[in-house]
């Protein structure tokens, strides 16, 4: 099976200046020009913003956007001390997690599906949107529905990736609902990784220690947790794979 996920045209590459007022980023292209980025990751992105570090970035002038370039990917050194390339741009985790789906790699675990749905109203008094919402094929053995929630993972303590790297009231209310259908249906957290250097998966307590108990919280009620990994290349992004939870 094609692992590829998504191909675009060959970003261009340079070094990071300095990342601003989250959304803006100045960076140096290799071909000798200064230009501000859109930064499409409005988290303290743990563990990537060093100096001088290496970015990738993607042309796209638009009269609706203010920014032509956006920020896509950043080269880090890992605890291995190898360099690998990550990708920053939040807005792509659902779009890439949505292909894995397509391309069948979640079939041994949530079996075969029939139809896929984004932004379904869910939970309390349905004021919650879920990513997917899955109806199962009349083959699955399991009949029941599946809500997946998405997050976007990036920080990494040597090989264990985690989330959030940040206090997140949002994500603590999406447990929250996540538990609320179980076990009437399926409930799952996909956590998208943006590098594949990773064995593991866990929360980042030290960031968030109340999204880590009702992270743990929701597992004792079931909640599925497939943690995923994605490689991220000069022009294309594709499948590495799956890690494990680590005990929590």
């Amino acid at each position: 099976m094609n692992k590829l996920l998504l191909e675009f045209d060959p970003l261009e590459e340079g070094t990071l200046i300095k990342r601003y007022k989250r959304f803006l980023a100045d960076i140096h292209l290799d071909d000798g020009r200064k230009i501000t980025a859109h930064c499409p990751n409005t988290g303290p992105m743990k563990g990537l913003l060093t100096n001088d570090a290496r970015v990738r970035v993607k042309y796209c002038p638009s009269p609706k956007r203010k920014l032509a370039w956006t920020w896509e990917q950043v080269q880090v050194t890992n605890y291995k001390n190898d360099q690998i390339w990550v990708g920053i741009n939040t807005l792509l985790s659902n779009r890439l997690i949505k292909s894995v789906i397509e391309k069948e790699f979640l079939k041994e675990i949530i079996g075969e599906i029939d139809a896929i749905k984004s932004e379904k109203s869910y939970g309390d008094n349905n004021k919650s949107r879920i990513d997917f919402f899955l109806n199962p094929k009349s083959s699955n053995p399991d009949n029941r529905n599946i809500f997946i929630e998405v997050k976007n993972t990036t920080w990494t303590q040597k090989n264990i990736a985690l989330f959030p790297d940040t206090v997140t009231l949002r994500g603590q209310k999406h447990l929250i609902d996540l538990m609320s259908i179980i076990p009437k249906s399926r409930a799952i957290l996909v956590p998208c990784i943006t590098r594949n250097d990773v064995d593991y998966f866990s929360t980042g307590d030290e960031a968030d220690p109340e999204y880590g108990k009702l992270f743990r919280e929701s597992l004792i009620k079931g909640l599925i947790v497939i943690p995923c990994c994605l490689a991220f290349g000069i022009d294309n992004v594709s499948w590495s794979g799956f890690i494990s939870v680590l005990d929590c």
